[in-house]
């Protein structure tokens, strides 16, 4: 049984998470669904990292992009999962201040390697329709590394005030979280103190990733839209769209649920139900974490083949005994 304990202003030693508030009754299906598509997520992604990393002709800057993009879906996903499945089949609701804390920072900062991670992939998409000729000779191996060293960097600076923040703001009596994982805005509105500033800052985070790189994404296919309708030929067009296709269609998977929930949290908050809140921001961690290598592995051919490869069996010869 849940109940709202704990001392005066300081932060409360333990939370306890709801889990998907409004749903228990369906909890058994919701369970089983959501630890199924994690494991499925699990083994596709580390299926494409070993493709990734054993092919040598898959090394390029591609190719690099995507295996960062595998990884961050494991360790996003594992961020919460692991809790949200122990909530709904083992009733383990508490959790300790400090793990909340830093589980909150660890899936904000991993949302934002994503999407930092999308936005390179959609300049790597630029540079290669664009520039073709000079593609490699412009992402190279230590521009790759900068690339990569940005996003790490921009997103640990813009984030790590997130729990300092919340670990200093005043609670009452209350220590209970209507998520199923220590969520910001969640965790915040257990405080009883002033939380108009963490409201301010997450929105100041929201806008300056994904409003950043969304526009970056934008202006960059702008940019290959150009490139491409200068092409002589449709089947030329054609063929340039499609190593686009596999990115597009990553951006919209983690883009929809992404503006649900912010649309949800800080625009028509009182509209739309607790429960649908929480139970998208889980599928917006699962869902890409199990489409994004499907579509990579369907998509792209050099991976297609490279996973349908089987290899041969060696021909034996038998000699007769003179």
């Amino acid at each position: 049984m849940l109940t709202d304990s704990n001392s005066s202003f300081s932060m409360p030693s333990t939370f306890l998470l709801i889990g998907i508030p409004g749903l228990e009754g369906g909890t058994l299906w919701i369970s089983i669904s959501f630890g199924i598509i994690y494991i499925l997520g699990i083994l596709c992604n580390c299926t494409i990292l070993y493709v990734l990393i054993t092919e040598k002709s898959l090394h390029g800057p591609m190719y690099f992009f995507l295996s960062m993009l595998a990884m961050n879906e494991v360790a996003l996903s594992s961020t919460t999962m692991p809790k949200l499945l122990g909530v709904l089949w083992f009733g383990a609701h508490q959790i300790l201040a400090v793990c909340c804390l830093t589980q909150m920072f660890f899936v904000h900062l991993l949302s934002g390697f994503e999407s930092g991670i999308l936005t390179a992939m959609a300049y790597d998409r630029f540079i290669a329709i664009c520039y073709p000729l000079r593609y490699v000779s412009i992402l190279t191996n230590v521009i790759l590394g900068k690339i990569a060293t940005v996003i790490v960097v921009r997103a640990i600076v813009i984030i790590l005030p997130l729990p300092i923040m919340t670990g200093r703001l005043q609670y009452c009596t209350k220590n209970v979280v209507y998520h199923s994982y220590c969520d910001h805005m969640a965790v915040v509105k257990v405080a009883c103190g002033d939380i108009q500033f963490n409201n301010v800052y997450g929105l100041v985070v929201s806008l300056s990733i994904i409003g950043f790189d969304l526009m970056f994404v934008i202006l960059s296919y702008v940019m290959i839209l150009r490139a491409v309708y200068k092409l002589p030929t449709r089947e030329a067009r054609r063929k340039a769209l499609g190593t686009c296709g596999s990115h597009i269609s990553v951006i919209f998977i983690a883009a929809v649920p992404i503006v649900f929930d912010f649309v949800a949290y800080r625009v028509v908050e009182n509209t739309v139900s607790l429960s649908l809140q929480v139970f998208c921001a889980n599928i917006y961690i699962l869902i890409p974490s199990l489409l994004n290598p499907i579509i990579y592995g369907l998509k792209t051919k050099q991976i297609r083949e490279q996973l349908l490869r089987t290899p041969r069996p060696k021909t034996v010869t038998f000699k007769n005994l003179q």
